[in-house]
């Protein structure tokens, strides 16, 4: 167990608290991060992208003409690749994209990229994360105190003002303990953790 200062939202420091070493201070396994960032990318592609073959083009059952005597190439369909409002070959088809990795390796990946955060003092811990009501510039005001206007926020439990507030500034997402992955927190420069949040996590990950 190691301490590490918690802050309220004017940077003042209210306490420290123990974090837990397994979670916060694991080894840093690169080769997971790539992996994990892989995976949640491609579990994004929406894999829709689809064109018709001559199997599935409409028409071209009727031969268009003769086969012989015309001097022209013989054909058997209007729909061949080879004629204008033809089929597609080899044209893209709806795919699946994704790709799953292990429970373990998801695990491992995750509190990899948390301990990151915490060996580059990039892991803010603040007491609460108060709003009266849908205040963007409140939240831009208390993240520049903090010099992390590139940021995710994690919190225990639904904030819909912090998290409809906090929605439309570029470089700032919310997000929900159970919905932490290794991209978003890669793709930030800080990790912002309510304490509620750390509270969750070790629950999840202490065992």
């Amino acid at each position: 167990m190691s301490l590490l200062a918690v802050y309220d939202i004017n940077r003042q420091k209210v306490k420290e608290i123990e974090l837990n070493d397994r979670i916060f201070d694991a080894k840093i396994n690169p080769s997971l991060f790539y992996d994990s960032v892989r995976s949640h990318l491609a579990s994004q592609r929406k894999g829709t992208a689809a064109t018709k073959n001559r199997a599935l083009i409409r028409g071209g059952g009727a031969k268009p003409y003769r086969q012989k005597g015309t001097g022209r190439a013989r054909a058997g369909t209007r729909r061949s690749p080879l004629w204008r409002g033809g089929g597609t070959i080899f044209g893209p088809m709806p795919k699946d994209y994704s790709f799953s990795l292990t429970k373990r390796a998801r695990r491992v990946a995750l509190l990899s990229a948390l301990s990151l955060k915490r060996q580059e003092e990039k892991l803010i811990l603040l007491n609460d994360f108060p709003l009266e009501g849908f205040k963007t510039r409140q939240v831009l005001e208390i993240l520049k105190k903090f010099n992390a206007e590139n940021a995710l926020i994690v919190t225990d439990d639904k904030h819909a003002f912090l998290e409809r507030s906090a929605r439309n500034i570029p470089g700032i997402e919310v997000l929900r303990y159970n919905s932490l992955n290794v991209y978003d927190i890669l793709n930030h420069e800080y990790l912002i953790l309510l304490t509620t949040a750390v509270e969750k996590i070790e629950g999840v990950f202490a065992s």
